[in-house]
């Protein structure tokens, strides 16, 4: 099998390679790819004096190796940009042909790279994306003014403005959906185990890709002829388990314990004793007859000293509000001063049974079971509990033929409740959030803070399934730091977080390994990434040493001939 990799593009200022010529052999022999494949790097006519050159457009020059063993890399390289106004067709057939696009361009040619950015990326965009092409940008050479900020005074400017910053190299990978790679200089370490890990990975990619394309041709395999070792997909990610909501069991907790924010109050009509509190955002979007007893018609008109809800089967009035005045009467110890909405119980058998009414409310008002047994259990009169029970479905909204049917599922619960958010007449905080991964880490700083558990898990899952969905050309030249979001993840309690990005650096590990901050990974991370990387050492030592054996059958055979 074999990999075509096409590269467009200059790695030295203005175009000037080691050589004499601009598009000689000394500028492809210390050019990156040839750097990268070594030794093994040759041209295909290797007795002519001049580099080999692509029959249909001499613009190329044509060189080849081996990887892998048996693997042949043909590159086609095309040191200056001219020829896509030239000829556009050619260069167009030559892409077609790509099965990895690498763009090279000197941090210190800011006009060359200019040009490309303004002149011929927006040609290439479409194509490379059509074809799904992958592409590595490749930025290098040191700036001059790496050690700080730009700096403004008329001195430097000049030196400044000539060098492409690290922003605008990383905007371009962006616009072509590319992997960014910035390579200080062309010796080994950068060439060999930087550029030469990511151009690796894509190249097992493709051949994976041709592997599954290729139609199955079974051949036996010779005798003593060695076997390729098997490489096992990657682990499982662990998972990330959001606990059930529990959204009912905290209103209630609301209703027993939360009497500092209630701001609704009820007496009996009868005696004007106080017979308990609530909050007024939950009643009116659970009931309608609340919602026009509290609120009214409008925001601003608040019923004063009227009853506005009768049965139409009778004259009987089931709550009022406040018949002495608008003004605040003095609260018990314990709560703050504010608007409070007085309502009077004018039914004697809701006096008696108010908490249970709204224990009934601040679950749902789906529990028709549960009430109607509390009710009984302190009534003990199967009329009166038949007719408070019709008496509180007329102001839940409920008709009366409904008393027997069961409410589904899927609409029982905190579902009933959901009229209390995102809307502007009982909500008073707004939570904007985008997709960003560093927004949800943010809200998961403030979750654990408030040992809000479930939102907590929330942001886990929403940083994860980001992660998850990045392609690994992107998740190459993101500029965000997985290591750090471990490091914040440990830092704020986010155990199921923490655990699988360790599990996502290690299914990646080609990706995150040459990266800076991957030695900002304390001892124990490290060796756990190490322990559960992909591939394996084991994997890489068996191919080593297959690749080894297939050499010696090739020399062998060589000798008998």
């Amino acid at each position: 099998m074999s990999v075509h990799i096409v590269a467009l593009g200059s790695e030295c200022p203005g175009g000037v390679g080691p050589g004499d010529e601009t598009t000689g052999a000394g500028q492809i022999q210390g050019g990156l790819l040839w750097s990268y494949l070594g030794h093994g790097a040759r041209e295909l006519d290797p007795n002519s004096v001049t580099p080999s050159r692509h029959p249909l457009n001499p613009a190329f020059m044509e060189y080849q190796s081996r990887v892998f063993g048996d693997v042949r890399v043909m590159v086609r390289d095309c040191p200056s940009w001219d020829i896509l106004d030239s000829d556009w067709a050619s260069v167009r057939s030559v892409l077609e042909q790509a099965d990895i696009v690498v763009i090279k361009y000197s941090v210190n040619d800011k006009l060359a790279f200019q040009q490309v950015r303004n002149v011929y990326a927006p040609r290439l965009c479409p194509l490379l994306r059509h074809w799904g092409v992958p592409v590595i940008l490749v930025a290098v050479g040191a700036r001059l003014n790496d050690e700080g900020p730009p700096c403004t005074c008329p001195l430097c400017a000049s030196d400044w403005s000539s060098c492409v910053p690290h922003s605008e190299g990383l905007q371009l990978s962006r616009d072509l959906g590319a992997t960014y790679l910035e390579l200080p200089s062309l010796n080994n370490f950068f060439v060999g185990r930087y550029f030469g890990s990511v151009l690796e990975y894509f190249m097992i990619q493709c051949l994976k890709q041709k592997a599954k394309e290729r139609p199955d041709k079974r051949r036996g395999h010779r005798f003593n002829e060695p076997r390729p070792p098997h490489l096992d997909q990657p682990a499982r990610l662990p998972p990330v388990r959001v606990e059930e909501s529990s959204f009912s069991q905290d209103l209630q907790w609301l209703l027993e314990r939360g009497v500092q924010f209630a701001d609704v109050a009820f007496y009996a009509g009868d005696s004007g004793k106080e017979l308990g509190w609530a909050h007024g955002s939950i009643l009116c979007a659970v009931s309608p007859y609340f919602r026009l007893l509290l609120v009214g018609r409008q925001a601003w008109e608040r019923p004063v000293s009227r009853c506005t809800c009768r049965d139409r089967d009778g004259p009987h009035s089931l709550l009022s509000t406040w018949d002495g005045g608008i003004d605040d009467l003095p609260r018990a110890d314990g709560h703050p001063p504010g608007h409070l909405s007085r309502l009077v119980v004018k039914d004697p058998l809701l006096c008696l049974c108010l908490w249970e009414t709204l224990m009934f409310l601040y679950r749902g008002a789906w529990e028709w079971e549960y009430l109607e047994e509390a009710i009984a259990e302190k009534l003990k009169n199967p009329l009166a509990v038949a007719q408070l029970m019709d008496r509180i479905r007329s102001f839940v909204g409920r008709e009366k033929a409904h008393r027997d049917t069961p409410t589904p599922r899927s609409q029982q619960g905190p579902l009933t409740l959901g009229s209390l958010f995102n809307s502007p007449l009982y909500s008073d905080v707004i939570f904007m959030v985008q997709a960003s991964v560093l927004q949800a880490m943010a809200v998961l700083v403030c979750a654990e803070m408030y040992q809000v558990k479930r939102l907590q898990h929330l942001c886990e899952v929403c940083v994860c399934a980001y992660l998850q969905s990045m392609p690994s050309r992107e998740l190459a030249s993101t500029g965000i730091s997985v290591i750090r979001l471990l490091k914040r993840a440990k830092c704020h309690n986010a155990d199921q977080l923490y655990v699988w990005l360790l599990h996502f650096i290690a299914n990646n590990y080609l990706i995150f390994s040459h990266k800076p901050d991957f030695l900002e990974l304390s001892d124990e991370e490290r060796e756990q990434v190490e322990r559960l990387r992909w591939p394996s050492r084991g994997y890489l030592q068996e191919l080593s040493e297959y690749q080894q054996r297939r050499r010696q059958i090739r020399k062998s055979r060589c000798s008998i001939m």
